[in-house]
């Protein structure tokens, strides 16, 4: 089980990108319309004014029983110890184990 203030602060993370996901998205359209350098200047210093937490790049996939960080599979958003105890008791629908 993680920390409860690693999840809090990725919980954290989630809330600012999202609230800062437009603002982000118009200021690189805008970067990219505009011809002169310096106006390109200007408009990155307003997309780095934003604070870093709000990029989209510093999240991260957690399980959703456990809160692991590593190990994810995005299909089930579960870590892969997770997910291989659930196949095991039979509580994912369509997932096999392998046998040979």
């Amino acid at each position: 089980m993680a920390r409860k203030s690693l999840i809090q602060r990725e919980r954290k993370r989630q809330k600012l990108e999202q609230k800062y996901h437009l603002i982000r998205r118009s200021s690189k359209k805008e970067i990219s319309k505009v011809p002169s350098l310096s106006d390109k200047w200007e408009i990155h210093g307003k997309l780095q004014s934003s604070p870093r937490n709000s990029a989209p790049t510093r999240l991260h996939r957690r399980c959703f029983l456990t809160g692991r960080p590593g190990a994810n599979y995005r299909y089930f958003g579960l870590s892969g110890h997770i997910l291989h105890e659930m196949v095991h008791a039979c509580l994912l629908p369509g997932a096999t184990r392998s046998s040979w």
